[in-house]
């Protein structure tokens, strides 16, 4: 797995879509809603991981005509709901070593 800066939002991106397809705008709305208006997602910041994500055949893609313009509309595949089990379990064990830094007890070092 490559891991980086994008890590989360990978994350989140594949939790948003879970349980249903969704367009881009929705994706960064759900992420939005879910987060209580913490992370407020760019198109810039967004769509060049949603595509990332389809070429590493995460995603599937299909297009939904909204009024005269198509739209791409996501939704995980076998192997991006198998990446979204790993990111379960990789962002358990980091927020455990995390809260373990943060939170110890100061010793005399």
């Amino acid at each position: 797995m490559k891991e980086g800066p994008g890590d989360r939002l990978v994350a989140t991106i594949l939790a948003a879509l879970e349980h249903e397809p969704a367009h881009g705008y929705l994706i960064a709305r759900r992420i939005e809603q879910w987060s209580n208006g913490a992370w407020k997602l760019r198109e810039g910041s967004l769509y060049p991981v949603l595509h990332d994500l389809e070429t590493e055949g995460l995603l599937s893609v299909y297009f939904e005509r909204q009024g005269h313009r198509p739209r791409r509309v996501y939704s995980l595949t076998p192997l991006g709901h198998e990446r979204l089990a790993w990111e379960r379990r990789h962002w358990q064990e980091q927020t455990k070593i995390l809260e373990h830094i943060l939170w110890r007890e100061r010793t005399t070092e």
